[in-house]
């Protein structure tokens, strides 16, 4: 048994740490508050899990907290999306220093930002060409990350998803969550505030995330060693669906009314960009939502022997925790 270091409490983060008990690890959870009341492991886990808070930012704390640890999960995410800029760099900085310093491995879940716009499916191999500021902030993370790796100070990987969806995902971090199946659930055709309901779209379930990340931080069963480390993988991700498939399909599910999906115009969207910060920070990815945006796995599923969870499953678990 070893012990792990899991930094975020949210849904990747609790994925996460419930893999790696699974496994039969030990996990100190970290969040800001250090108050996690969806604790699923504690059935079968009970004493596998301390929850402790601490503020990513703070060098020294979360040093300590990474002694001894075989890894670092960094699944943090800042409260707020239009403060990225100031949020993240002192607390990557932070998780930089305290991997280096314990000598665990740095496992990061990352996004799909620093691709930019891209034509075909996206891989693992292609370079960063972030359209936007908060591309060029995720791209620049990874880049010190590997940097360090490569000079043999620490040792690290990040693990790239799509759109998040499943049980367990705070609010305001899943599209399909928060927009399409709360919506049809409730009744309402569910209204988008960019995109076209025709692009196809990958989505990525929370719990293949969590999956992977506890594969690679507690080392793969396949004995791949060091393949792992000084590059990103894709998560395990079903093949894309439509924004109105999605829905279709997540109607279907849950036997409710089949809907038509709203979109808001692209020029009402621009224009909402001048008063509300949270639309002009949107506006970088719009690309995402616009044209298909479809994430390939095809390496991380041949490399770990791992397999996305078939979509239909998927959505019946997350329609059902939406439903509780």
């Amino acid at each position: 048994m070893s012990h792990h270091l899991v930094l975020g409490a949210g849904g990747v983060g609790r994925a996460t740490t419930g893999e790696l008990v699974t496994l039969g690890h030990a996990v100190t959870l970290v969040s800001r508050s250090g108050h996690v009341t969806d604790r699923p492991w504690e059935t079968t886990h009970p004493d596998a899990v301390q929850v402790v808070a601490a503020d990513a930012r703070d060098e020294r704390r979360l040093a300590s907290l990474a002694r001894g640890a075989t890894s670092i999960v960094n699944a943090l995410n800042p409260p707020s999306y239009t403060t990225w800029d100031t949020d993240w760099p002192p607390v990557a900085a932070a998780v930089l220093s305290a991997a280096e310093t314990s000598g665990a491995g740095l496992v990061i879940i990352g996004n799909l930002y620093g691709y930019g716009r891209v034509e075909g499916p996206m891989t693992e191999d292609q370079p960063m060409r972030p359209a936007g500021h908060k591309g060029q902030l995720r791209a620049r993370m990874w880049a010190d990350a590997l940097a360090l790796h490569e000079s043999g100070r620490l040792r690290a990987t990040e693990l790239r998803s799509s759109d998040y969806f499943g049980p367990g995902t705070t609010r305001m971090t899943s599209y399909l969550n928060d927009v399409i199946i709360d919506s049809l659930l409730a009744g309402r055709p569910p209204f988008l505030p960019l995109g076209r309901r025709d692009a196809p779209h990958s989505w990525t379930y929370v719990p293949d995330v969590g999956r992977l990340a506890a594969r690679v931080a507690a080392g793969d069963p396949r004995d791949i060693g060091d393949l792992a480390w000084g590059r990103a993988w894709h998560v395990p991700t079903s093949a894309p669906r439509t924004f109105q498939e999605a829905a279709d399909d997540v109607a279907r599910i849950a036997g409710v009314r089949r809907r038509r999906l709203w979109v808001l115009p692209r020029a009402l969207g621009t224009a909402a960009g001048v008063a509300v910060p949270f639309m002009r920070e949107l506006r970088e990815t719009r690309h995402q939502f616009e044209r298909p945006f479809i994430l390939d796995s095809t390496d991380t599923e041949r490399t770990f022997g791992l397999e996305p969870t078939p979509w239909e499953d998927a959505l019946k678990v997350t329609i059902a925790s939406r439903q509780d």
